[in-house]
């Protein structure tokens, strides 16, 4: 497993825990998409699980790292998908081809973990379950998960990751103990993009870190989709106001191909996330504006892939969200 950059901080407070034998039986994971939060998720499971095989795997990793290297049995298991003591939960897909998540987790996913705990732990005295990202539970799903939080069976550690944790359920949040992850300085994040995309070109490098604010996950999810060239037909908008409406027209054919849909859903994204950038500069009446133009871009961003709205019109409609912050707009 690669290592988790950035977030020493939170792997010292996490490894002080269980070295101490005071490792919580709940940690809340929580920041902007994409910091990092499923990755240290992912290798913390890995370490409790392989050191409740074998402790003397801790002996041979750094202080501030949960990288376990070399053959591990428990890793392999990981790998492959087939860890009996590991639960994973993440919105399902909706089709056998994989290219359409679930909105929510089911309340009957979360009913799962009772089936694991059912039984006892296969390898070890350490169960382990992660839930990508509890923001996305159905509200009886939370409120089954609460019961699991409650009374977990000895041994069961739970890493719940959320990007809005000031939504959840009081009763979860107080159930957890909180992690924070913070946003990444640009050149950690250039060389975290560049470690896992060696052949990017230095152009598209900058247009990813650009783009990622902080979060790398976030740049990585663009990679490959010319997002340079995507993002300076939003900066054309912006900037000019497009009073022929032949930048948004250009913009709406392109992108409504079938061939395009990976840009498509990648402007669904820029364009609020544009549009609050610009507020940033703004005052007044031209704040109050942008504000409301961002909530609709939101508000239509989400629903374009739920509803299978028209993407041409869609990406017209957004189009025009960005023309109108142009300071030559009327």
């Amino acid at each position: 497993m690669s290592k988790l950059l950035g977030h020493d901080t939170a792997i010292k407070i996490f490894r002080h825990a269980e070295e101490s034998g005071r490792l919580h039986h709940a940690w809340l994971l929580t920041g902007a998409k994409g910091v990092g939060k499923r990755f240290f998720a992912d290798q913390a499971a890995a370490w409790l699980l392989a050191n409740a095989v074998n402790p003397d795997v801790k002996k041979n990793v750094e202080p501030l790292s949960l990288d376990i290297t070399g053959h591990n049995p428990t890793l392999s298991l990981i790998k492959a998908g087939s860890h009996p003591d590991l639960l994973r939960l993440e919105r399902l897909f909706r089709d056998s081809k994989e290219q359409e998540r679930a909105r929510n987790i089911t309340v009957d996913q979360v009913r799962s973990i009772q089936k694991l705990f059912s039984t006892t732990p296969a390898l070890s005295f350490r169960r382990v379950v992660i839930i990508d990202s509890i923001d996305d539970l159905e509200r009886s799903a939370a409120n089954a998960l609460l019961k699991n939080l409650e009374e977990p069976p000895a041994g069961t550690i739970f890493f719940l990751i959320s990007h809005a944790a000031g939504r959840l359920l009081p009763t979860i949040r107080s159930r957890c103990h909180l992690l924070p992850f913070h946003l990444l300085e640009d050149n950690l994040v250039e060389h975290i993009l560049k470690h896992n995309l060696p052949d990017i070109s230095d152009e598209e490098c900058a247009s990813l870190v650009k783009i990622s604010q902080g979060s790398p996950g976030y740049g990585l999810k663009f990679a490959g989709l010319d997002m340079a060239e995507l993002d300076n037909a939003i900066e054309n908008l912006v900037k000019t106001g497009d009073r022929d409406f032949l930048l948004r027209s250009k913009l709406a054919q392109s992108l409504s191909l079938k061939s395009a849909q990976s840009r498509y859903e990648a402007f669904l994204e820029r364009a609020p996330t544009r549009i609050a950038a610009e507020a940033h500069h703004l005052r007044g009446e031209k704040l109050a504006q942008a504000i409301h133009l961002w909530e609709k871009a939101r508000q239509l961003g989400n629903e374009a892939v739920s509803f299978s709205l028209d993407p041409q019109a869609t990406v017209f409609t957004l189009a025009g969200f960005l023309a109108r912050l142009a300071p030559t707009h009327k």
